[in-house]
């Protein structure tokens, strides 16, 4: 017993439609025999006659008839399927979405995404601020295409490709003390009142790893002024109530850039920017071209002071 598909339900509508063999050959590119054996394997797995057949003339038999528009359905929702695929493919369509920090999605998204989207306005995008831990449980759950963030917890089914990296500093507000000196050193934050993030951010985890090499550490323990994300940081500095350690691409963000920022040294740490995606998974194609579209624009973007693309 032969499987239908599809060519079997073309052959069929065709012939319906052409009232002849003949016709309907040549209008699919078959020689007669070949679609007359392809009618055949269709009316045997049915088990009933569908064309009857004069001389002259093709008629559909009533089974025939009622099947006609069920096929004809079929064809149509196939077709529309493959061109809907086949558009997704030419990036005339289809839907991307993306997990960044809020520095990333403020400082690397937004130029990147207005030139994609005019070449190509049917395509969805949706972007989506999270922590880093977030950030790589959307692309875990396939929620979103690809993350930018840090390497929150080297997960063993994601891929953290580097693209960019900053170093840390402390951000002051106006009139501060410390602002005087043009490059601090970690040892002069022992003394002030440090305002962090909360340990679900990648900026924080990695403050964590690395205090045990900084002079005198950081005060990590017992109460702490916390919160969940750089704007909500840069209030609290503003207000007088502490200073706060964060790299240099989220210190030049809108809610922060008005207050001071100072590199630290002794020792430079840095933090890594990558781009995350999940193991085994593929990009579709209008995500992939818009993930290749920020490699170029990292790769091409004059970038300011304490802050340098990777090169792959």
């Amino acid at each position: 017993m032969h499987n239908l598909s599809i060519r079997h339900l073309r052959a069929f509508v065709t012939v319906a439609e052409c009232g002849s063999f003949t016709r309907a050959a040549a209008q699919l590119h078959l020689t007669q025999s070949t679609l007359t054996a392809t009618i055949k394997q269709l009316e045997e797995q049915a088990g009933l006659t569908l064309l009857d057949r004069t001389t002259r003339r093709v008629f559909l038999s009533g089974e025939g008839e009622r099947f006609l528009p069920i096929a004809r359905g079929l064809l149509s929702n196939f077709d529309t399927a493959l061109s809907d695929l086949q558009a997704v493919a030419a990036g005339q369509s289809g839907q991307i979405g993306i997990a960044a920090s809020p520095s990333v999605l403020s400082q690397l998204l937004p130029a990147v995404v207005a030139r994609f989207h005019q070449q190509y306005p049917a395509v969805g995008i949706h972007l989506r601020d999270d922590s880093a831990g977030g950030i790589e449980q959307r692309v875990l759950s396939n929620e979103m295409d690809f993350g930018i963030g840090g390497n929150h917890s080297h997960h063993i089914e994601l891929d953290y490709q580097p693209i960019l990296r900053d170093r840390y500093g402390v951000i002051l507000p106006d009139n501060h003390g410390l602002l005087d000196t043009s490059v601090m050193h970690w040892a002069q934050l022992t003394e002030q009142q440090l305002i962090y993030l909360t340990s679900d951010t990648g900026i924080r985890a990695q403050l964590s790893r690395m205090s045990a090499q900084m002079p005198g550490g950081l005060a990590l323990d017992g109460p702490l002024i916390e919160v969940s994300n750089p704007a909500g940081l840069a209030e609290l500095v503003r207000e007088g109530i502490g200073i706060a350690v964060l790299p240099a691409l989220a210190a030049t963000t809108a809610s922060v850039a008005s207050l001071n920022f100072r590199p630290l040294a002794e020792p430079v740490i840095e933090r890594e920017i990558n781009i995350i995606t999940r193991k085994g998974r593929s990009l579709s194609p209008v995500a992939a071209r818009l993930m290749d579209n920020l490699i170029q624009y990292i790769a091409q973007r004059n970038w300011p002071g304490h802050v340098s693309a990777i090169k792959p």
